[in-house]
């Protein structure tokens, strides 16, 4: 299950797991202009976890998903 607000400066998307043994903390997804940010509770500490993913970073992930195994270097057109 997942939930979309949109904010003043950010979409938010919070991913609930659900429906089986283990699960986990909500992740909550806060994608701005520049960078996407993911956060997390860490069940050990209570303390919130934050990732920060630049624009290019989240590209280089969407398309490492449907990749082999490899390194790769995605080609970007040139900043005018």
């Amino acid at each position: 299950m997942f939930t979309i607000e949109h904010e003043f400066d950010s979409t938010v998307i919070t991913l609930i797991d659900e429906g089986h043994d283990g699960l986990m903390a909500d992740v909550t997804i806060l994608a701005f202009d520049d960078c996407v940010v993911l956060e997390q509770e860490d069940p050990l500490t209570g303390e919130v976890v934050r990732v920060s993913l630049s624009m290019a970073q989240l590209t280089d992930l969407a398309a490492a998903l449907d990749l082999p195994e490899g390194s790769y270097r995605l080609d970007r057109p040139a900043k005018g």
